[in-house]
């Protein structure tokens, strides 16, 4: 549910920042290093996210449970489950 508008996003900033890191020309010299930065960081955010979000997510719901058990409430699974989205023509 998460994955394609992070990567959506990510990839429009980087993209963004392509011609700044591979950019040659009167000037280059001085922005090709705010480039780099941006494509590598947003690379190493990127590889962040997509590792540590589940891992929080998970966390979170393990915790919820345990909380549920002490205080002696039922663990409840989300009753409505997301459906995918149509586009039109499919």
């Amino acid at each position: 549910m998460r994955f394609r508008p992070i990567m959506m996003t990510t990839m429009a900033a980087l993209l963004g920042g392509l011609p700044l890191a591979l950019g040659t020309g009167t000037g280059s010299e001085l922005r090709r290093p705010l480039g780099i930065t941006i494509v590598g960081g947003l690379i190493v955010s990127q590889a962040l996210t997509l590792f540590t979000t589940p891992v929080v997510y998970l966390f979170f719901d393990r915790r919820r449970a345990q909380a549920a058990r002490f205080f002696g409430t039922k663990h409840r699974k989300p009753t409505h489950t997301p459906q995918p989205v149509s586009v039109a023509g499919d």
